[in-house]
């Protein structure tokens, strides 16, 4: 039982149970427009009571009778279809990436401000220039010698032959 209300508890799943309930009444809400206005409406242009009704084409049967094909009935399917996606897509879509580049762009200033903009160097950073200014004080103390090899000169002391 304790695995059962771990799982019913998850926020993934009741995320999914209101997304399903407010799907079925938005599809409701879609069917009933699309049959209510655009049906009829692009049915009169086609001399049809709705669109279901437009465009038949009558096939006769092997028994004598006839069977009908109704594209408008898909017709009506592909424009449901398509106000489901735009509404989806206006509705849904377009506002959540909307919100999704102020937030980023809210966290993006936020993390800015937060970091000053004197920072002290890192340890890296100043490895690097501690290597650079020893390198560069070698190369000034080195004096060539005669066989190629350099002598270091610290303080009053001569080059070693």
């Amino acid at each position: 039982m304790n695995g059962f209300k771990e799982f019913i508890l998850r926020g993934n799943v009741i995320d999914l149970a209101v997304a399903v309930v407010i799907g079925t009444a938005f599809t409701a809400i879609v069917n009933t427009i699309v049959a209510s206005v655009f049906n009829p409406a692009i049915g009169a242009l086609f001399d049809a009571s709705t669109l279901n009704e437009a465009f038949p084409i009558d096939i006769p049967t092997t028994s004598g009778g006839t069977a009908t094909l109704q594209f408008g009935a898909v017709l009506a399917a592909v424009i449901q279809f398509l106000i489901v996606a735009v509404v989806v897509y206006f509705v849904l879509v377009v506002p959540i990436n909307h919100l999704k580049k102020v937030a980023f762009a809210k966290q993006q200033k936020e993390e800015e401000a937060a970091t000053p903009a004197n920072l002290p160097p890192t340890e890296a950073e100043l490895l690097t220039e501690i290597r650079d200014l020893l390198a560069a004080r070698a190369d000034a103390e080195t004096v060539p010698t005669t066989t190629g090899k350099h002598a270091v000169i610290r303080g009053d002391e001569s080059p070693a032959s």
